[in-house]
């Protein structure tokens, strides 16, 4: 999917390219989310069965439905983001940003937000599966994908400036897509997270700065 939208870089998209990019927006970040999201997804699921309910994979299913649906709403900007891009010749072959300025940008509002209170907010969230479990329980099905919404927004919420790296260092590069992974991951469920995350986006922020000038 990704060779088949580098193919099209010199080509005006058509209808078909939005949904083949969105497809492969929506595939890749759930990819992306799916391991720090798992901790949670098996934690609502235990206690569920922990407090004796029916339909366990029914709500279970549901809880993780509501997560998907948030970054389902994110890969449809990020496509309407990306053919902006495309549109105004701002995209390599490997769909990296081609513009020094652009790429900029883009790494110090990212690095910038790392370190706002609302990252802080939405990662300690991310850090605490049984504390959102505690303060956001509901029951029934639609309880859970109500469940799994709020918690995907907070992960939207911790993430969302990091995946949009990807326009720096390539939406098809996929060594970047296992780093940014690989650091979510860290991010979310490491010793340091937080330090973790307020290091790199001062890094960000300072290659923004170089790229710019």
């Amino acid at each position: 999917m990704m060779a088949a939208m580098g193919m099209r870089t010199n080509m005006p998209w058509a209808p078909a390219d939005f949904f083949v990019t969105f497809a492969m927006w929506a595939v890749m970040m759930v990819g992306m989310m799916a391991p720090s999201a798992a901790p949670m997804l098996l934690l609502f699921a235990a206690t569920r069965a922990g407090r004796g309910k029916r339909s366990l994979p029914l709500t279970t299913l549901a809880f993780a439905l509501g997560y998907i649906s948030v970054w389902a709403s994110f890969s449809a900007g990020a496509t309407v983001a990306q053919w902006g891009l495309h549109q105004a010749a701002m995209l390599s072959a490997v769909m990296a940003s081609s513009s020094g300025r652009l790429s900029g940008a883009i790494l110090m509002a990212a690095g910038a937000y790392q370190l706002t209170p609302w990252k802080s907010k939405c990662l300690t969230h991310c850090r605490s599966p049984l504390g959102f479990l505690m303060t956001n329980w509901r029951d029934g099905s639609d309880g859970a994908f109500l469940m799994g919404f709020r918690h995907g927004a907070y992960c939207l919420g911790c993430c969302w400036a990091l995946m949009c790296v990807l326009f720096v260092v390539g939406i098809m590069n996929l060594i970047w897509v296992a780093a940014l992974t690989g650091f979510v991951l860290i991010e979310k469920l490491g010793p340091a997270g937080t330090i973790v995350a307020r290091v790199a986006g001062t890094a960000m922020f300072v290659l923004g700065v170089m790229a710019i000038v």
